[in-house]
């Protein structure tokens, strides 16, 4: 679905809401809405009213009742001063309101500019780090049930992986015409299975992750952080809301973030990033190695983005196949450097 599809097929979806939207959350007339096309998942608009500019988003991919959760712990978070947004109640003082066939919320529009790893300093990749680790802190005092039972981690059997890579092969290969993209997913796969054929015996031997878990945001990608200033002015988009290992996400976040166009990490902020976290909890080397281990054979034995492609005919996440294989064979050479730094510039 094309960028134009999407807004057609939001507006429609709004039309005939915004009034009892308005009287719900007591924002006053509608004066503008605009679509924003960013998000791959649920539907968000900017509005702006006589109340002031919000973020509206239609809940599409996240449950009512699972939205809800996320969005009531942001409120103690935001009290202890975090940048986060916390909801708009309707007056009947819920964060949701379920008009027609939708399900909505809506939460003060933050001012920021998405960054991304060329645009980070050293420094402010130690303090990001720092802030989410503030964030989890907070979580665990934000209310929310107990973590309970501890998370497993699914791992991936070799033959499994190897089994989704012939699927996709199958699959490009019965295409009456092929695209550069398939051309380059047939040399990928390829390149891929070696690589899992190499590199078997060095997956996790046990779906249990070490260290510390507890509530996490879920989904810390460049899209879902604002910065104004040098600082992070609010962070997004907490449908993932979830007990994991911390250094899961810790290790995930610096991947994300830290990836660079060319498809390696920037190890150097890398270091900063999880040294800034460190600073503010702890967390030890023998959980965030493996934690890296469990992300690198789970770039290694996924292939969503080909799911997405030729499952769905949905292109939105092409690119981030390209760039994911770059980085894999990368990292793959390079595991003993990345491994050094994500350990090495322990708490200062």
């Amino acid at each position: 679905m094309n960028a134009e599809t999407r807004e057609t097929a939001a507006a429609e979806s709004i039309t005939g809401d915004l009034e009892q939207l308005s009287v719900a959350f007591d924002l006053g007339p509608v004066q503008g809405l605009q679509f924003l096309d960013a998000g791959m998942m649920n539907r968000n608009w900017r509005l702006t009213s006589r109340a002031g500019v919000f973020a509206l988003k239609q809940l599409q991919d996240v449950p009512a009742s699972k939205a809800r959760r996320s969005l009531e712990a942001l409120a103690p978070l935001a009290q202890a001063g975090l940048p986060v947004c916390a909801p708009r109640r309707t007056q009947s003082g819920d964060v949701l309101a379920a008009v027609g066939d939708h399900t909505y919320c809506v939460q003060p529009w933050a001012q920021g500019i998405h960054r991304n790893a060329p645009d980070l300093t050293p420094d402010e990749a130690h303090e990001f780090g720092a802030l989410v680790a503030g964030l989890h802190r907070e979580l665990s005092v934000a209310g929310l049930p107990e973590p309970g039972e501890r998370p497993r981690a699914k791992v991936v059997a070799p033959q499994s992986a190897l089994a989704e890579a012939d699927r996709f092969l199958a699959t490009v290969d019965a295409l009456p015409v092929q695209t550069r993209f398939d051309e380059f997913t047939v040399e990928a796969l390829r390149r891929r299975k070696a690589l899992i054929d190499r590199h078997a015996e060095e997956r996790p031997d046990t779906e249990v992750p070490l260290g510390p878990v507890g509530w996490t945001h879920g989904d810390l990608q460049p899209l879902n952080v604002l910065w104004d200033g040098g600082q992070v002015s609010a962070v997004l988009d907490w449908d993932r809301l979830g007990v994991r290992p911390y250094a899961e996400e810790v290790v995930r976040t610096a991947q994300v973030w830290f990836t660079l166009p060319e498809g390696r990490l920037d190890l150097e902020r890398v270091a900063a990033f999880t040294a800034g976290y460190r600073d503010v909890a702890a967390l030890e080397d023998e959980a965030l190695l493996d934690a890296e281990a469990r992300l690198w054979w789970k770039r290694a034995s996924d292939f969503w983005q080909l799911q997405w492609h030729y499952d769905k005919n949905d292109h939105g996440p092409d690119e981030l196949w390209v760039t994911g294989e770059h980085l894999l064979l990368w990292w793959t050479q390079e595991r003993t450097q990345v491994r050094s730094a994500i350990v090495g510039a322990s708490a200062r």
